[in-house]
């Protein structure tokens, strides 16, 4: 009985050693590609956002599947980026949208972007990805780009606290922001702004360490 017991016991602590690994190599992981954003950029290009979308949907087919969710995908633009980077920076908003969904009602989500100009009239894409999911106070509406910053105990939703501060770590790379917008229990609205075309001097950000 004794053994049984040690066993058990064995058991459990295992599984609790085996979490905290598992933990702490996302949690390295995401802090690598943090760093990484602007000393290992790509050079810029054209890059169609649709593609891109479509690209970040199919790799995330089984989450979407598993939770009913619904994407409703606009038509994009095509901006200069860098595309690995919008890839990460589109796979991370949907990833946010899935994970603070509401209990008991499927996850509806809308990609849609829209061209206009800035306050200094430079040509502008706004991509708005919005959700209905547990939305939040928006006081918090700067915090929640923190690193390691989160609203909610890792008990109910799991993750580092660093993948909205990669989103808006790749929009300044790119020359732009990234806000949100949020009420609580009616969803969320992360919009990021970045220009058509970018500078020459931001273009050549990390390119050479590619």
């Amino acid at each position: 009985e004794s053994e049984e017991k040690l066993d058990e016991e064995s058991l459990f602590y295992l599984g609790r050693i085996e979490n905290a690994a598992t933990r702490m190599s996302k949690l390295l992981n995401d802090l690598l590609a943090f760093s990484r954003i602007v000393t290992h950029g790509r050079a810029f290009q054209k890059v169609d956002l649709n593609r891109i979308a479509r690209e970040v949907l199919g790799q995330r087919a089984p989450d979407l599947e598993a939770a009913g969710a619904d994407v409703t995908l606009g038509d994009l633009p095509t901006i200069t980026a860098d595309p690995s980077q919008v890839q990460q920076f589109l796979g991370h908003l949907l990833d946010n949208a899935l994970k603070f969904r509401r209990p008991g009602e499927a996850p509806h989500i809308k990609v849609k972007g829209v061209l206009e100009e800035d306050e200094a009239g430079r040509p502008v894409c706004r991509l708005h990805v919005t959700d209905n999911g547990i939305g939040f106070d928006e006081k918090y509406a700067e915090r929640i780009f923190n690193p390691f910053e989160r609203l909610h105990g890792r008990s109910h939703y799991q993750g580092t606290g660093m993948g909205l501060a990669i989103c808006r770590r790749i929009a300044e790379r790119h020359d732009g922001t990234l806000v949100a917008r949020s009420t609580p229990g009616e969803g969320t609205t992360l919009i990021a702004t970045m220009p058509v075309e970018q500078r020459p001097q931001a273009a050549g950000d990390g390119a050479a360490s590619a």
